[in-house]
């Protein structure tokens, strides 16, 4: 059987060469119905090269047909259905994957958002024909307008700017056909530049109309990095946001450890995600249980990033299996040629409304993140169709002894289809809807009523022998789950189970209200867990209760901060600092960010959260606010949070205070330094 490597050189031959070995004639009339080819008829080839250091890759996986009936393209791919046969490949009759209304009609979904919602999608290098390529794909299948013209799309760069001459490389197809006569002439480096940026041009028409396809009445914002390092990104994800983006889907990653480095905690990568009430989705990744079918080996052994950070929501992936009229009939874990990603972090720990998860003791990640969140169809061989005109997605087709060419359309997967899907369906619900951390509406949804997600309860993603054995007439692995469980000791975080699991996380879309949020009890902060000890002697951290001043309560400027409202008396208590926040609070200049806290509230309530230093000389000494103060909607019982900021707080005295409305203030003091 090929290597993962060798599927890719093969499925990158020349679409010309291919024509060779197409002489299937495709003979039919309307009338005549016809169903899916085997999965052996075609194979999975990763859009992007593999990720090099400090660099992301793009995770879309192009359905490649290789035989000549498959690339007559007259048979539908991804649909488990017979479909009507047309006198050319037809992307509206099923033919090249998943259309938009299969989507809808499988995740019982509306096509509009009951507001105003923007979808920016991540991607790296200047797509030339994004925007038409979009137009394109509405025509195809009646989907409204979106364009510049009309105020729908917008295509930026890193920093926001849209100007001529701002965008990433290709400024042009004059430029890009400079890069591929170097190419041509031996330069390696050239050649890679080139498959890099054909790569990324599927990826992002993949992202932006599979985005526009799941809310047809959202603006969408392509934000373009100038390259897939992980700076490049960070500045990508700061600016989508700034720009008004309610959701945004990343559909790259990497994993979180190369060797001896790693992602930093409380670095520019990781902080470029901390963007309370905006959703965040990250695709987990195309190569299984911790990347054990990545093709490096140091890519192997840790979860992607940025799916493992904790700011995000986390999308597996899945093998979707649909009925007569596209209807929902099942769902598995997505393992066969490529499989859906995830595993334990071993950087950042898992939130306290996942560590609360009922069969959370069965997932095996202790306090470590599990990754995923939720889940969609990734599949290539139950992919989409794309439209993107590049040569990745040329097809070449023969009918009635002649050769003909179909404009620019393929079959593409991965979690790179379900990171945006799941992006749109949040923005169908209508967005965060202030809660600073959307992942966590799934996991209290999911657990009010589980029947708000189609529960994924077969299927692993562990590893299925020497990662090549899969059946390639069904595509999927030919392991049994408990030979793919050796990987993780059968735990569920690579085993599908009955509620949460890694692979696909509490499930997939069955409608929206999963992704609505419950109210006021959804917004608790926080990535980390208990409240700390008390700081050892000697340490240069001390953090103790303070009464506080008498001041007014920015809640509530009418009443003093100390004065609870009798009708409905609000206590906080155990006000303290994380054993994470001590820990980092003991560097040397510790970003804001890390400030976590816990506290405790009897009703739930919102809650101001302030930060000052001391300054001034002796005798003359106040406070001076450091930080703009955020407003925290807490719920009754534990609450953990932490500031947002990435300025450094240097050596000195600080006060945190928070203020609930109607209820007294409460402050602690620490030193740094």
């Amino acid at each position: 059987m090929m290597s993962k490597r060798n599927r890719r050189k093969a499925a990158l031959l020349p679409a010309t060469l291919m024509a060779v070995f197409a002489t299937f004639c495709a003979q039919a009339t309307a009338a005549e119905t016809v169903s899916p080819l085997p999965a052996s008829a075609y194979s999975v080839s990763p859009a992007c090269p593999p990720p090099a250091r400090d660099r992301a890759t793009c995770l879309a996986l192009r359905l490649v047909p290789r035989t000549a009936e498959a690339r007559a393209y007259t048979h539908p791919l991804g649909l488990a259905l017979a479909v009507e046969r047309t006198a050319a490949p037809s992307p509206k009759a099923g033919q090249l994957g998943l259309r938009p209304q299969d989507l809808h009609t499988a995740y019982e979904l509306p096509t509009r958002a009951p507001s105003t919602q923007t979808i920016a999608l991540v991607d790296s290098y200047n797509d030339l024909t994004a925007e038409a390529d979009l137009t394109a794909y509405d025509k195809e299948f009646g989907l409204p307008e979106c364009t510049e013209a009309v105020g729908c799309f917008k295509k930026v760069n890193q920093e926001g700017s849209s100007q001529p001459g701002a965008l990433p490389f290709p400024q042009s197809g004059t430029e890009l056909g400079a890069a591929e006569t170097a190419c041509e002439a031996g330069e390696e480096a050239a050649c890679l530049l080139v498959e890099e940026v054909e790569g990324w041009t599927v990826e992002t028409s993949l992202d932006i109309e599979t985005a526009h396809a799941t809310c047809q009445n959202c603006q969408i914002v392509l934000v373009e990095s100038e390259s897939p390092a992980y700076a490049a990104f960070a500045s990508a994800e700061d600016t989508a946001v700034e720009l008004g983006a309610t959701e945004v889907s990343n559909s790259w990653g990497g994993p979180e450890c190369v060797e001896d480095e790693c992602v930093q905690e409380g670095s520019r990568e990781t902080l470029a995600f901390e963007h309370g009430g905006t959703v965040i989705t990250a695709a987990a990744g195309d190569d299984g249980y911790l990347g054990w079918d990545a093709e490096n080996s140091d890519e192997q052994s840790f979860a992607d990033f940025p799916a493992s950070s904790p700011d995000v929501v986390a999308v597996g992936g899945t093998r979707l299996r649909l009925a007569a009229g596209s209807r929902w009939a099942a769902e598995t874990v997505w393992n066969g040629d490529g499989a859906g990603g995830g595993g334990c972090s071993v950087l950042f720990s898992a939130q306290l409304w996942q560590q609360r998860l009922s069969d959370w003791h069965a997932v095996g990640c202790e306090g470590m993140r599990a990754v995923a969140d939720v889940s969609a169809d990734a599949d290539p061989y139950t992919g989409v169709a794309v439209r993107d005109s590049s040569p990745a997605c040329e097809t070449i087709y023969r009918e009635g002894g002649q050769e003909h060419h179909l404009s620019d359309w393929c079959t593409v997967g991965g979690t790179s289809l379900a990171s945006p899907i799941i992006a749109g369906v949040y923005a169908l619900a209508g967005g965060a809807g202030g809660v600073s951390y959307p992942s966590r509406t799934l996991y209290e949804n999911e657990a009010s009523d589980p029947g708000s997600l189609h529960d994924v309860a077969t299927g692993s993603n562990g590893r299925c022998g020497d990662g090549e054995s899969f059946d390639e007439e069904t595509g999927v692995s030919e392991c049994t789950v408990s030979e793919e469980a050796g990987d993780c000791k059968s735990d569920l975080i690579c085993v599908a189970g009955s509620g949460y699991d890694g692979p696909s996380g509490v499930g997939t879309p069955a409608g929206i209200s999963a992704f609505l949020p419950t109210g006021v009890a959804s917004e608790e902060g926080a990535t980390n867990s208990a409240p700390p000890p008390s700081p050892q002697p000697g340490t240069a951290i001390t953090a103790t209760p303070l009464v506080p001043p008498a001041t007014t309560n920015p809640a509530n400027p009418a009443n003093p901060a100390n004065a609870a409202n009798p009708a409905n008396p609000v206590e906080l208590s155990g006000l303290a600092l994380t054993l994470h926040a001590l820990i980092a609070l003991n560097r040397s200049r510790p970003s804001i960010a890390k400030l976590a806290f816990t506290f405790t509230l009897n009703v739930s309530a919102r809650v101001q959260a302030s930060l000052e230093k001391r300054v001034g000389r002796r005798g003359h000494q106040h406070w001076r606010a450091v930080a703009r103060p955020v407003t925290i909607a807490g719920s009754s019982g534990p609450n953990s949070r932490r500031l947002s900021g990435r300025e450094a707080l240097g050596a000195g005295s600080y006060r945190l205070t928070l203020t609930p409305a109607g209820g007294k203030a409460r402050s602690i003091v620490f030193r740094i330094g």
